[in-house]
């Protein structure tokens, strides 16, 4: 029985027979029919954390009984201040900060349903997301107010509370609410957060994750691959909005007592010396930034010893090169929005490099054919994926094409070798993942249609040493039009302006037509193909 007196998202779940099956073999994945997963916090301070190292950041620190008391009084001031029932959505639209992590742990808290949006997205984009979720509440940091506020109006004028925090009243109402809060009496099945993702069309899928979700990933991936202690400190570049970073910053330090540390600017040389100055022994982020800090590696990196890659195909040489400078190996992994987390990986001496690795414990994991059979060792098809996670889009129709037969269909080819090793062959869709983003070729190309030159446009990934994959755009201009680098660049900030700015192509190529099939169909094969 639900704990949650706004049903929205219960009541747009898919029907029952178009979920995944849902494996729950493991001991630790049998949750209590009532669970709310900020009752991590408060067992991290029965474990004896109460004093000890919760968020870490340049200027300050949280013990777990100072994260636990702020994210009470972000409960209080949401359900008190204002007016949230259980079920509510709540976006937090807000880079990766402490108080940005207190009022995650606050909202699940007071039984609402947390809606991240990475910081970078315009206001566009924001006001799909507040559509589709039917978003009732907002805390925005002050720092992204004119974007939200433009995202508020293109919204329609939904009824929204929006309260800006990092300077005003939220900040005082903060200081004013009691550091106790009895949190929500939530059943495990109820809705605990709506992580966007962006499917092949560019329009955004709402993965509905439940409060044993959130538990299942910490006694899954993080148990029994990251195996973390208490004395460790966490590190990260995802941000929360990605399930990635939600877990390698937020969950898992949660879920053992440990603590986490926070960058408190973007680049590499600030995550170094963010490791340097807090010790961090985990660290979490994309090949690519592995690759940046191996070609510098320095004695900041001594306290690690345990580095997860994820967001991206992590090659072979990556992994090598890692392991010359530093001496560790890297822990590589395929996760999915739609599975909350990482599903496959290997740690220590299981780890072949180049390989994904093998299902992680709770986990199953097989290689479909185009009948929906699994394929035998060797052979290249559908990666699918079961286990206590699964697929749950919120009111889409897609759920049917992610979910076949009970698996979840990733949307990567893959083959398994004869030991059970999965190894990553290509995307099956249009998705470009670059630097551990994903970004929707249709996205880009909406956003370049947009210009008045552009006449047509194709987008793909294009390979790139460092990134993986970078955005290139194939444009035809008008036929009054003429291609120079100064319209290059017109192009690529006209795009930065109109979608998150890490969506613009690094590359374009201006061409007098695209190649189509007789019927008309673009042939989007020959442009990935071009040098």
């Amino acid at each position: 029985m639900s704990g949650q007196v706004d049903t929205f998202v219960r009541d747009h779940l898919p029907a029952q027979d178009a979920l995944p099956d849902f494996l729950f073999d493991l001991p630790k994945l049998r949750f209590p029919a009532r669970y709310n997963a900020s009752s991590m916090l408060d067992a991290a301070i029965a474990n004896g954390r109460a004093d000890k190292d919760a968020v870490l950041w340049a200027e300050g620190r949280w013990s777990y009984s100072e994260l636990l008391a702020q994210a009470n009084r972000v409960a209080h001031v949401l359900t008190h201040d204002m007016s949230l029932q259980s079920g509510n959505r709540v976006m937090l639209h807000a880079p990766n900060s402490a108080m940005t992590l207190a009022i995650w742990w606050g909202v699940l808290r007071a039984g609402g349903v947390a809606v991240t949006s990475m910081p970078m997205l315009r206001a566009t984009e924001l006001a799909t997301l507040i559509g589709k979720a039917r978003v009732s509440h907002a805390l925005v940091a002050a720092s992204l107010e004119s974007e939200f506020e433009v995202a508020r109006a293109l919204a329609g004028g939904a009824p929204l509370r929006v309260t800006y925090f990092g300077g005003g009243d939220f900040d005082q109402a903060l200081r004013d609410a009691p550091p106790s809060f009895a949190a929500v009496d939530t059943s495990s099945d109820d809705p605990a957060l709506i992580a966007f993702t962006s499917g092949t069309t560019g329009q955004p899928k709402g993965c509905v994750h439940f409060h044993r979700d959130v538990a299942a990933m910490a006694e899954t991936f993080s148990r029994h691959i990251v195996q973390p202690r208490a004395s460790d400190v966490f590190c990260g570049t995802p941000p929360f909005a990605f399930t990635f970073g939600l877990g390698a910053s937020v969950v898992f330090p949660a879920a053992c007592g440990a603590a986490t540390a926070l960058p408190n600017a973007p680049g590499f040389e600030a995550l170094m010396d963010t490791i340097a100055r807090h010790k961090v022994t985990t660290l979490f982020t994309a090949p690519t930034g592995y690759r940046a800090m191996a070609k510098g590696v320095d004695a900041r990196l001594a306290s690690l010893h345990t580095c997860v890659s994820a967001g991206e195909h992590l090659p072979a040489a990556t992994s090598d090169a890692w392991r010359d400078a530093t001496g560790i190996r890297l822990i590589d992994g395929i996760g999915a929005t739609e599975m909350i987390h990482i599903f496959i990986s290997a740690r220590g001496d299981d780890i072949r490099p180049g390989s994904t690795g093998k299902p992680v414990p709770g986990y199953q994991a097989c290689v479909l054919g185009d009948d929906g059979a699994p394929l035998p060792a060797g052979e290249v098809g559908r990666l699918a994926v079961k286990g206590p996670t699964g697929c749950r889009y919120l009111d889409d129709a897609r759920q049917e094409k992610y979910v076949r037969g009970g698996w979840n269909i990733t949307g990567d080819l893959y083959r398994m070798d004869e030991d059970g090793y999965f190894w990553f062959v290509s995307r099956a869709d249009d998705m470009i993942i670059s630097a551990g983003y994903n970004i929707a070729a249709p996205e880009v190309e909406n956003a370049l249609l947009q210009h008045a030159s552009v006449a047509e446009t194709a987008v793909v990934g294009a390979p790139d040493e460092e990134r993986g994959q970078i955005v290139k755009a194939f444009v035809v201009l008008h036929a009054d039009i003429r291609p120079n680098e100064v319209l290059r660049t017109e192009l690529q900030d006209h795009v930065k302006r109109t979608i998150a700015p890490y969506k613009y192509p690094r590359a374009i190529e201006f061409v007098h037509a695209l190649p189509k099939t007789h019927t008309g169909k673009l042939q989007r094969f020959k442009l990935k193909a071009s040098p």
